[in-house]
């Protein structure tokens, strides 16, 4: 085993700055920079800033340096990622939290306080699944992907978090309503919905390095697991029962009119902390 790397965490910051500064911009390449040493560092943020001249030992310092200079995400080089201050393990091949996905998991938090089950679709790391189970202990929590590696890292972080979820493979676009019959209170969802022609747009460490089965639909059909779950939702939902989806910004109008089509009411188009349409959220009638 190859010992640690000793550096000053002030070499250790500018070391990966100047590595990844072709990649980001002078703001993005110091947080990248910052993060990655304080999780490999196993430091706090605040120790981190408090102390630029103190030593720090990394092992594999010149590898991470390596694939962050790739465009591999920080969070796969770290194999962690922070989500409603909560600290999850991350691994390539399942999608990285975003922040806009906390809005989405904050939401149902504040207007679920009374269910009795949620259900998660397409939960990856299984990040909104976790956070609602423990921010809701008195509710039922099911969590589903089809993916094989999500189910074993959402599995690995509820267990680490001490979250009681149940988690099974489903298929939302197949037999979703099958293996998670309900009644639910609510259904939350953040499933894929880039358009694959935006796929060019996107910037390369998402572009080359994230599980695309987790991000891209095709241009015919953009709210096809959306339609898919809405469509089982309407057996698997109690009456007056909520669906939560995280969207695409461009599809607003086009997901208002599609749920209202498979029967939800009282539809609501929120923007996120960008100002763009981020979560729709319904009522079955």
């Amino acid at each position: 085993m190859n010992q640690p790397q000793i550096l000053t965490r002030r070499e250790a910051v500018e070391r990966i700055r100047a590595a990844v500064a072709p990649l980001y911009d002078e703001r993005e390449a110091q947080a990248v920079a910052r993060r990655a040493v304080a999780d490999l560092g196993g430091l706090s943020d605040s120790a981190l800033m408090a102390d630029p001249a103190a030593a720090v030992a990394i092992e594999g310092f010149d590898d991470a340096v390596r694939r962050l200079a790739e465009g591999c995400p920080v969070q796969y080089v770290t194999g962690r990622a922070d989500f409603c201050g909560r600290r999850f393990a991350a691994g390539e091949g399942v999608l990285i939290p975003r922040p806009e996905t906390e809005e989405l998991a904050a939401l149902v938090i504040g207007h679920e306080r009374r269910a009795r089950a949620l259900l998660d679709v397409g939960t990856g790391s299984g990040c909104i699944a976790a956070t609602l189970a423990l921010e809701l202990p008195d509710a039922e929590v099911s969590a589903a992907d089809i993916s094989p590696a999500a189910l074993a890292l959402a599995e690995a972080n509820c267990r680490a978090l001490g979250a009681r979820v149940a988690i099974r493979r489903a298929d939302a676009l197949g037999d979703l309503a099958e293996v998670f019959p309900g009644p639910f209170d609510a259904i939350v969802s953040n499933p894929p919905y880039v358009p694959a022609s935006d796929r060019a747009t996107m910037h390369p460490n998402v572009r080359d390095h994230e599980p695309a089965e987790a991000l891209f639909v095709p241009d015919d059909d953009p709210l096809r697991f959306y339609r898919a779950i809405a469509r089982a939702g309407r057996g698997m939902l109690r009456p007056g029962g909520s669906l939560y989806f995280e969207i695409y910004h461009r599809t607003a109008d086009a997901m208002r009119r599609m749920l209202a089509e498979e029967g939800y009411a009282e539809i609501r188009i929120l923007d996120d902390m960008n100002g763009k349409p981020r979560i729709a959220w319904s009522r079955l009638r």
